[in-house]
């Protein structure tokens, strides 16, 4: 890992629960009660309107209509000044700053991380459903996209599961469908470390143990939606960004560890074989990228909830929204981490764009030091581990260039590169299938691969001296412009 920075930013995680994270994000004025909204439409379509702006707040939505009194469910929570509370950063930060700041932190949790604490007892435990008691229908799951196949119980969801070899724990954010009181289907794009864990049960003819747990404290829930690397447990880097252990209960059915605090957790086994039809999805491309396809059904053993359970849903939409946010603050840290450890020097800021679900469109910046030194920054950044899952556009600027600002970026390629000499294009990369652009073929032949763009917008290194000087004022030029005159702006 890359050393941390000297100037530390503070950081402290304020909250250890959804609730108490419910409770931050008020006094931040920041959460919107609703009643009587109900399952069938309204929380769908609230969310819709809420998660595609930034500063809007986050909603629970509570005396919901045909469920229990106290079942909740909380949608929105990655926007406003909550984004950097839920990180544990001051609110003042930017979103690149707090992308940054991130960074540092996690590079020192992830060569120190802390491993998870077993106990006995948590709130989880308050509630337990187990063979003919077993229920998962009493959740008020919505109906997320009025054009989704079913109702999805698990959007801000992870899926626990165990290494059958190697015997790790991985904790990954996959799509959940509920199909009756006893059974949930759940997707996995392939090359995922869950999907790894499923084809190696499979492999063996052997039921797969999983746990879901649905309404987990937000930060966990980052984590579990990062790409942390293989064999290590996202519990022991959720631990060491608070400081402590996190506490785990193990299932009764499985053995699995899971949140002690958790909202809600199903249990049971995924049985070689056993497949029901799931989907369709509105999904993070903006797309129903999936159609109907048989996926593997978890038969549910066991339900914990506590007492007046929530569920934290995060449904994908059309982006940029806030699936897109959360990605880009993370993902954006992960990527400039794993290109500079690859060896690419003097790398300024990295930024995966929104408006590409944070996956599809990522611009770099560098400060030029040879020939080839932006060519190399953006081949290893369309295939690194963080970059190279559904990638398509890589866009290497100079570090004149904001690259959270997509005009800034668009300028450079439009006025930096030539076609024919700037965009090289590599075929055969890792995608999915709700990629929208794999072609019939593709998914016939069950071919799930996509190209890459990688588009050197620097001015060229050769002649770089040459190339036409901006009509921009310098950084500090510009610094007395906004000092002087700001107040024209107000």
């Amino acid at each position: 890992m890359a050393k941390s920075s000297k100037n530390k930013i503070k950081h402290h995680v304020p909250y250890g629960d959804l609730r108490e994270w419910i409770k931050e994000a008020d006094k931040l004025k920041e959460l919107r009660r609703v009643d009587g909204a109900t399952w069938q439409e309204d929380i769908g379509l609230a969310t819709e309107l809420l998660q595609h702006d930034e500063k809007a707040p986050t909603a629970l939505f509570d005396k919901i209509p045909g469920v229990p009194k106290g079942h909740r469910v909380l949608v929105n929570f990655f926007g406003g000044k909550r984004m950097n509370m839920t990180l544990g950063f001051p609110i003042n930060l930017s979103k690149f700053e707090l992308s940054r700041s991130f960074l540092e932190r996690y590079r020192e949790c992830a060569d120190k991380p802390i491993p998870h604490q077993v106990v006995d007892k948590g709130p989880v435990l308050q509630n337990i459903m187990m063979g003919n008691d077993v229920d998962a229908t009493k959740f008020p799951t919505p109906r997320w996209h009025e054009a989704d196949g079913g109702r999805y119980i698990g959007t801000g969801s992870f899926n626990v599961t165990r290494d059958p070899d190697e015997g790790w724990v991985n904790a990954g954010t996959y799509r959940v469908m509920l199909h009756d009181k006893k059974s949930v289907g759940f997707y996995i794009s392939p090359g995922k470390h869950g999907r790894v864990h499923r084809d190696k049960y499979m492999a063996m003819g052997k039921p797969m143990p999983v746990c879901i747990v649905i309404g987990g404290d937000p930060l966990l829930f980052l984590m579990t939606s990062t790409e942390i690397p293989y064999g290590l447990c996202e519990y022991d880097i959720a631990g060491a960004l608070r400081g402590k252990p996190m506490q785990v209960v193990k299932g009764k059915v499985t053995g699995l560890p899971f949140p002690a605090n958790a909202e809600i957790v199903l249990e049971g086994f995924v049985e070689p074989g056993n497949m029901k039809p799931e989907g369709p999805f509105g999904e993070w491309t903006g797309y129903y990228g999936s159609d109907v396809r048989d996926e593997p059904v978890l038969d549910i053993k066991a339900i914990y909830h506590r007492d007046d359970p929530i569920i934290l849903g995060c449904p994908p939409q059309r982006p940029p929204e806030e699936q897109s946010r959360y990605r880009a603050v993370m993902r954006s840290a992960l990527l400039w981490d794993q290109v500079t450890d690859a060896g690419v020097p003097d790398i300024q800021a990295v930024w995966t764009h929104e408006c590409g679900g944070s996956r599809m469109f990522t611009a770099i910046s560098i400060k030029q030091r040879y020939g080839g030194h932006a060519k190399q920054a953006g081949l290893i950044a369309s295939q690194c581990r963080v970059g190279a899952y559904a990638g398509k556009f890589v866009v290497v600027v100079d570090d004149d260039i904001d690259v959270t600002n997509l005009d800034d970026v668009m300028w450079a390629v439009s006025t930096r590169c030539d076609p024919e000499r700037s965009i090289d294009i590599v075929r055969n990369s890792w995608s999915t299938p709700l990629d929208p652009s794999v072609t019939p073929q593709q998914r016939e032949d069950r071919d799930f691969t996509n190209s890459r763009a990688i588009i050197d917008a620097c001015r060229p290194f050769h002649w770089r001296d040459k190339f036409p000087r901006v009509n921009m004022p310098t950084p500090d030029v510009a610094k007395k412009a906004l000092k002087k005159f700001g107040y024209l702006l107000k």
